[in-house]
C-alpha cells in the first residue's frame, strides 16, 4: 500500500457529472498529477459487477445493468476514488468493490448539497467527528488502500484545528481542504488565509481547494500557507488544459479533443453535452451554446461542432468489429430486468392505493361516529378525505400538472432549484438530463 505523491501536485478536483472518464483522461494528458472521480455514494457502488469492455479497454461497474463508474487502466496509478458515505461498513464495501482499479479512496466530508447532507454524508459528517473518524479508521485498517479525506472549514478556527487533528490520527495519507464554510458558494471568496494554521497543525500533506484559477496558483498557495498541492475545479471545468505548464489551449481545440475522447470511451451523450455546456458558460451568447442546449442525441452534439464525419467513422469501425455503438440510451442487463422493475413499481403503486383506500374508509367511519357522538369535527374530517382523494388523483393514471397540490408544486420547484445549483454555480445541462434519471436515482438512493 503505497500512498500517492502529493508533492507539488496539481489535481483535478472531484466534481459531480464533470469528472467522468473523458475529463479525467484529458486532465492527465495535459499534465495533471492526480485525478479524482466524482463522488459515488457507497450504496451505488457496493457490490457492483465489474465488466471489461473489449472495444476500448474501459472498465464498467454495473448495478442493474447501469454503469455507475467507468475507468481505464491508464489512469489507475493516479486515480483517487471518492466515496460518499455515512456508514463505515458500507464505505468499506464500496472501497473493496473498486480496489483493484484505483490507487486511493477518499471520503467526501465537504459536500454541502442537500442530497448528500440529508443522508448524513458530505459536510454533515463534520458535525459528527466521531462518526467521520470511525469511517476513516475502518477504511484505513481494512481497505488495503491509502485513504484520504476532503473537508471544508468551520468559521471557528479552534474547532477546525481540533477536527483536522482528529482526522490525521485515523492514519489517512493526505487531507484536502476546501477553504470555504459549509454554506458558502463559489461566488464567495475562499479563505486562503486559513490554510497556514491547518498545514501547521498536521504532519500529512494538505491539498488546497477553492479559487485556484491559474497554473501558477500552486506556487502562490505554497508561499502563503505551505500547502503541498492544489486542486482545480471550476477552472478545469471551463478549460481542462489548465494543467498545461505552457498555458491554456483555445476552447475550440479543447471541445474537439473532448468529443473525440467521449467517442473513445463511449461516453453517454447527456454527460457529454453537460460537460460541453459548462465549457461555454462564460459565453452563453455563442450560437453553438444554444444549439448545444437543444441537442437531444450524440449526433446532434457532434453536428454543433462539425464532427458528424468523425462520429460516422467511429460508428463504422465499431459496427465492423461487432462492438457497441449506442451513445444515447441507458443500458440494461436484459429486458427481463426492466420488466421486473416495472412489475415492482406497479405492485408498490397498488399497495399505496390500497393503504389510501383503507385510510379513507377509516376516516369515513370516524365521521359517522363523530356525528353520532359529537366527538370529532365532521368538516375537518371531510377536509382530510378530500386531501386523500386529491392525492389519489395525483398518484393515479390520470395525473396532470394542473391537479398537483400547491405543497407538491413547491417541493418540485425546490428540487429543481437544488439540481440547478451545482458547486461551481453554473446552469444545469437542460432537459436531456431526464434521460439519466435512472442513473441519478441509483447513485443517490
Amino acid at each position: 500500500m503505497q500512498a500517492l505523491d502529493y508533492t507539488n501536485a496539481r489535481i483535478l478536483a472531484p466534481m459531480v457529472r464533470i469528472g467522468t472518464l473523458p475529463t479525467r483522461l484529458m486532465a492527465l494528458e495535459y499534465g495533471a498529477d492526480l485525478v479524482y472521480t466524482p463522488e459515488v455514494v457507497d450504496k451505488a457502488i457496493a457490490g457492483a459487477v465489474r465488466v471489461v469492455n473489449e472495444d476500448n479497454g474501459t472498465i464498467d461497474y454495473l448495478q442493474k445493468g447501469v454503469s455507475v463508474f467507468r475507468t481505464h487502466p491508464s489512469e489507475k496509478s493516479k486515480l483517487v476514488f471518492q466515496i460518499g458515505s455515512a456508514n463505515a461498513d458500507l464505505a468499506l464495501e464500496a472501497a473493496l468493490t473498486v480496489a483493484q482499479d484505483v490507487s486511493t479512496v477518499d471520503l467526501n466530508c465537504g459536500c454541502p448539497k442537500r442530497f448528500s447532507v440529508h443522508g448524513g454524508m458530505g459536510a454533515a459528517l463534520m458535525e459528527e467527528p466521531e462518526k467521520l473518524c470511525g469511517i476513516l479508521r475502518k477504511l484505513v485498517e481494512h481497505s488495503g488502500l491509502p485513504v484520504t479525506c476532503k473537508i471544508r472549514i468551520f468559521p471557528d478556527r479552534e474547532r477546525t484545528i481540533k477536527l483536522v487533528k482528529m482526522i490525521e490520527a485515523t492514519g489517512i495519507k493526505a487531507l484536502a481542504v476546501h477553504c470555504r464554510y459549509r454554506d458558502q458558494r463559489p461566488r464567495e471568496r475562499a479563505h486562503w488565509d486559513r490554510l497556514k494554521e491547518i498545514v501547521e497543525a498536521v504532519s500529512i500533506p494538505v491539498i488546497a481547494n477553492g479559487d485556484a484559477w491559474e497554473y501558477e496558483h500552486l506556487g502562490k498557495l505554497q508561499d502563503l500557507s505551505g500547502a503541498t498541492a492544489v486542486m482545480y475545479a471550476r477552472r478545469a471545468e471551463a478549460n481542462v488544459s489548465v494543467f498545461r505548464k505552457e498555458g491554456l489551449l483555445p476552447l475550440n481545440e479543447i471541445v474537439t479533443a473532448y468529443i473525440r475522447k467521449c467517442l473513445e470511451t463511449r461516453n453517454h451523450h447527456s454527460n457529454t453535452k453537460y460537460v460541453l455546456m459548462q465549457m461555454f458558460v462564460d459565453d452563453t451568447k455563442d450560437p453553438r451554446y444554444r444549439q448545444l442546449c437543444e441537442a437531444k442525441c450524440f449526433r446532434a452534439v457532434c453536428k454543433v461542432f462539425g464532427m458528424e464525419g468523425e462520429l460516422d467513422a467511429w460508428l463504422q469501425s465499431q459496427q465492423a468489429k461487432g462492438y457497441p455503438t449506442d451513445l444515447d440510451s441507458v443500458p440494461r442487463k436484459a429486458g427481463e430486468m426492466a420488466n421486473k422493475d416495472e412489475a415492482t413499481n406497479a405492485a408498490n403503486t397498488a399497495q399505496k392505493h390500497k393503504q389510501q383506500d383503507l385510510r379513507k374508509r377509516k376516516l369515513e367511519q370516524q365521521e359517522v361516529e363523530g356525528e353520532e357522538k359529537n366527538e370529532i369535527s365532521a368538516p375537518a374530517t371531510k377536509k382530510q378525505m378530500t386531501e386523500i382523494s386529491s392525492q389519489q388523483t395525483i398518484n393515479g393514471d390520470h395525473r396532470s400538472s394542473s391537479r398537483i397540490a400547491p405543497t407538491e408544486t413547491s417541493r418540485i420547484e425546490e428540487i429543481i432549484a437544488e439540481e440547478k445549483e451545482v458547486d461551481n454555480n453554473l446552469p444545469s445541462a437542460g432537459a436531456e438530463q431526464g434521460q439519466t434519471k435512472e442513473v441519478t436515482s441509483l447513485l443517490y438512493s
